[in-house]
């Protein structure tokens, strides 16, 4: 008999021989109050903006950064979904720009928990999602958390944000480090892209990336792509005040040109040879977390 696990595999392998992936970028740092979730919203708003249909998922079910940011109070959340018999519809919020706006809540924490028959119907349901937009941006938790980790881990195209602070540095490479040693991620197929948030210049954001790039290349052979840099700029702050992304309130800034920069870069930039889209994210997702569920029952039973 098939377990769980190979029963995802199957159906996830039947629904990539007919199914289009929207591109995913995952949005993470290595601690929180660097920026990460501003730069997640931002980027989303200017991509929507280049003509893509753009989903925000908010992974980061421990605080709701992305809500209070877009100033939007989502009704139902991805555990209404998967339990309460709602509809993708119902649990997209649109935001401004016409973005949508997923809530992880508490869903994240039981997908180790779902039955097959959960798990075919959530398959499904992202499947719908996939076809629904070109880019879902997933902002994630900060910190080496498992939530955190597992959600980078079954990216393919991940995003890093820091800031020249020291502890913002130490941080991100603890991040990276600790990822390159988890079971499930592949450095040959996950694109590791950086922005240096909050510099002074373009100087200082470069110099930030070469530290950074140096002492991951040499220990852990990973090679970050630059994608640019964001000024320290006190509109951000005040738009986060407004409860308005920074590209809304405040759009000639040179932090909000700068974001405006970096979604061109990406969306003009090469696609991954094979998107997984959401749908393949969490059947990566699912997957390891039963796969960890079940160890620790094993531990628990010897």
């Amino acid at each position: 008999m098939m377990d769980q696990a190979e029963k995802l595999r199957k159906l996830v392998r039947q629904q990539e021989r007919r199914q289009q992936y929207a591109r995913v970028i995952t949005v993470t740092s290595g601690k929180g109050g660097v920026g990460k979730s501003s730069v997640a919203v931002n980027l989303a708003i200017q991509m929507q903006r280049l003509g893509k249909r753009v989903i925000v998922f908010d992974a980061d079910f421990g605080l709701a950064n992305v809500e209070v940011m877009l100033g939007i109070r989502p009704q139902f959340n991805l555990a209404d979904l998967m339990f309460r018999g709602k509809t993708l519809a119902e649990i997209i919020t649109k935001g401004p720009e016409d973005i949508g706006f997923i809530s992880g809540g508490s869903g994240i924490q039981e997908l180790a928990r779902l039955t097959r028959e959960q798990i075919i119907y959530l398959s499904q349901k992202l499947a719908e999602l996939d076809s629904m937009a070109d880019i879902i941006i997933v902002d994630t938790g900060a910190g080496i958390a498992d939530a955190v980790l597992e959600f980078v881990a079954a990216s393919s195209e991940v995003i890093l944000v820091a800031t020249p602070e020291p502890t913002s540095i130490t941080d991100a490479y603890a991040l990276l480090k600790t990822l390159n040693r988890r079971a499930g991620f592949s450095k040959e197929h996950t694109s590791i892209k950086m922005i240096s948030n909050r510099v002074e210049n373009e100087a200082e954001g470069r110099n930030l990336y070469e530290k950074m790039s140096l002492v991951v290349n040499k220990f852990l052979n990973i090679q970050p792509e630059f994608i640019g840099n964001i000024p320290q700029d006190d509109m951000v702050s005040k738009a986060v005040m407004l409860q308005k992304p920074v590209t809304l309130a405040y759009p000639n800034t040179p932090a909000a040109k700068a974001m405006q920069a970096i979604a061109v870069k990406l969306c003009d930039g090469p696609e991954l040879e094979k998107k997984k889209g959401i749908t393949g994210l969490f059947s990566d997702l699912i997957r390891t977390m039963i796969k960890k569920a079940r160890g620790r029952k094993e531990e628990i039973n010897e």
